[in-house]
């Protein structure tokens, strides 16, 4: 298994639970990274409302209790016909090797490496703005947050324009909550001491679209509700605005007009990583995503699966493929974990269908939009406020209770709750 995001970690925790322990199978977690986030909190980690070592998990803790062999390092080719992975070499922040480049045996491989932020080639994204797309870049924004306020504090006479803006490019979820989110958060840094910013006068947040609407992806009157809440939350949108550039002083957009902006974020289009692209001779699209059939075997190895954002799987009766949800990798996550092992017993794959169960956008403590599909609601049903929220909410739950199971949730969400009780509303550093 190469990935340990959202899909990637459910799916190797139900085979070690399943098959590792009871000695049926080798299962192995290969990830560049050392622990898991769930990807849906890193706006909430950038705006400050959430500290990330409360959520993240260990992936060589979550190996040892659940049955599998976790392998540290990045995926960087794959030997087909000697079916082995190859893995990059370990460094340290000091740039020392930890670990050398090594190969690692598969009989079965299931990739899912998630998905990067696609920048289109703009100008200046890559010097001036932000991918929310690790803890550490959520982290850093958050860094430079708070530090853009305290210069500000501190500066005598009129701030210089632009001075606190952010400026967020990209109105689907991530970018339309973020938005909502730094509202809130920015208020209560400057609640801790900040007096002579006025966070109405002097802090404007820029939402950059350049379709249509905000929230492209969903149903028109979901997009409708949120752009309405982020009027009266002054959040300045701007949709039909392509960016061309991206500099130090702010963004330019397509009629040349410069949106002044201390800090920017690229929250727009998605791509899987580059290493993908024509890996081992595997089928893949523009987007350097493994082109998958309905079985989520790729195209030209049946020995190879993929999943998540990094698949391009066809979705039968709609034009084009499964987009790319967290709803969508927790559902192909399940079907592996029941087809994997009727694999290893000499059966056939079944084929995977997409059930779309409808969409959330959480706007933070001010409300949640979304719509319900499915039988149970007879179609689509929009739903708004609390109850939105308590739906957007248990979807980490579910996530949690995939990973660790009802016991170890309960514990971890009380003591969740008695830190906060104990800690500033937002992080200060």
């Amino acid at each position: 298994m190469v990935g340990g995001g959202a899909g990637g970690l459910e799916l190797v925790t139900r085979l070690g639970n399943r098959l590792g322990r009871r000695g049926k199978a080798q299962v192995t977690l290969i990830d560049r990274r050392r622990t898991h986030l769930w990807k849906p909190l890193l706006h909430e980690i950038a705006a400050g409302s959430m500290d990330q070592g409360s959520h993240e998990i260990d992936y060589l803790a979550q190996a040892h209790w659940h049955g599998f062999t976790f392998r540290l390092g990045g995926l960087i080719g794959i030997d087909r016909a000697r079916r082995k992975a190859r893995v990059a070499r370990t460094l340290d922040e000091e740039g020392r090797e930890v670990l050398p480049e090594r190969e690692v045996g598969y009989d079965t491989l299931v990739i899912a490496i998630g998905s990067l932020t696609n920048d289109f080639g703009t100008r200046g994204v890559k010097a001036h703005a932000i991918q929310l797309e690790t803890p550490e870049q959520a982290e850093r924004f958050h860094v430079r947050l708070v530090n853009a306020c305290l210069r500000a504090n501190t500066h005598a006479g009129p701030l210089r324009p632009g001075q606190l803006n952010v400026a967020i490019i990209g109105a689907g979820a991530t970018g339309t909550e973020l938005a909502a989110e730094l509202h809130k958060t920015t208020r209560q840094l400057v609640a801790f001491g900040l007096d002579r910013i006025d966070p109405d006068k002097d802090i404007s947040i820029h939402l950059i679209e350049a379709a249509p609407r905000i929230l492209p992806a969903l149903p028109e009157r979901l997009s409708e509700a949120a752009a309405k809440l982020l009027a009266g939350l002054k959040v300045k949108v701007h949709t039909g605005r392509p960016v061309t550039e991206v500099s130090a002083s702010g963004v330019t957009l397509a009629d040349d007009t410069l949106i002044p902006a201390e800090l920017v974020v690229w929250a727009a289009g998605i791509k899987a990583p580059d290493l993908l692209k024509d890996i081992a001779g595997l089928e893949t699209n523009k987007l350097n995503q493994l082109v998958v059939r309905p079985t989520l075997q790729t195209t030209r190895d049946d020995a190879i699966f993929a999943f998540g954002d990094c698949a391009a799987c066809p979705w039968p009766g709609h034009k084009g493929n499964v987009p790319p949800r967290a709803q969508a990798a927790h559902q192909q996550a399940s079907h592996l974990a029941r087809e994997l092992p009727r694999r290893l017993a000499g059966l056939s794959v079944r084929e995977w269908r997409y059930r779309d169960l409808g969409s959330l956008v959480s706007l933070g403590e001010y409300s949640t939009v979304g719509n319900l599909m499915g039988k149970l609601v007879g179609g689509s049903l929009f739903i708004e406020g609390w109850l939105a929220g308590l739906m957007y909410r248990s979807l980490y739950k579910m996530h949690e209770l995939a990973l660790h199971g009802p016991t170890k949730v309960a514990l971890d969400t009380l003591a969740r709750l008695i830190t906060r009780r104990t800690e500033p509303v937002v992080k200060l550093h």
